[in-house]
């Protein structure tokens, strides 16, 4: 799937704003999509937003990520109870299908935002290290199983194109005890694989190079996480 190799190529804001305006607009038509970066277990999301259209403005931004009250904050919550692509919407009853959930929210509260209909999905978990969540809004057409499927198949590309973004912008990464690391872009891919339960070898497949450099990369973390 040429989006996922081109996913590979992002590094930068300007990369991801560019590969969402591309490809990926055949497989889920947009015009606002908002991730957010979790760096630690501790930590909250750190949310940013991308748009096509003059609608959606930094006010509507950060009213819906406003913690347990915003729209994107109940989405979010939805899908850390399910897992699955939630989509949201205000006139589709709730229901629970195969790959993904629908809910619904109220009009007025999806007209006041200029989000519309929207789609949450995320990689990671509240257990994990590093983990990152995904809202695509005022979507070309609903969800459904097709479109949740082809999300869920990204998803791991497009956390690891958002952990590369989130590097090369700070270059830091936060543990669980808030103590500030220098970490690498790749060194934090590998080590959101680790969290993932993943080996060595399992990791030089996915991200293509060898197990020799996946363990050299390993011990360069462990020496920056001061891991005997």
């Amino acid at each position: 799937m040429d989006v996922i190799a081109d996913s590979l190529r992002v590094s930068q804001r300007s990369h991801l704003f560019n590969w969402l305006q591309g490809s990926f607009q055949y497989l889920l038509g947009h015009e606002v999509m908002i991730c957010g970066v979790k760096l630690s277990d501790h930590d909250a999301y750190h949310y940013e937003y991308f748009t096509s259209t003059r609608y959606f403005k930094d006010t509507h931004f950060n009213e819906v990520i406003k913690q347990d009250v915003g729209i994107v904050s109940k989405a979010v919550n939805l899908w850390n109870a399910t897992a699955l692509p939630v989509f949201i919407n205000d006139q589709s009853k709730t229901a629970n299908y195969n790959n993904y959930s629908v809910f619904t929210f109220a009009e007025a509260d999806l007209k006041n935002s200029e989000l519309n209909s929207f789609v949450a999905h995320g990689f990671g978990d509240n257990h994990s290290k590093i983990s990152s969540v995904v809202i695509f809004a005022r979507l070309h057409k609903q969800l459904n199983s097709n479109r949740a499927h082809i999300l869920a198949l990204i998803m791991p590309h497009l956390h690891s194109a958002l952990i590369r973004v989130t590097s090369n912008r700070t270059n830091t990464v936060m543990n669980a005890n808030q103590v500030t690391i220098n970490i690498t872009g790749r060194e934090s891919e590998i080590l959101q694989w680790m969290h993932m339960g993943k080996t060595n070898w399992e990791i030089s497949t996915i991200l293509d190079i060898s197990p020799l450099t996946v363990k050299n990369h390993v011990q360069n973390i462990l020496r920056k996480l001061d891991v005997q």
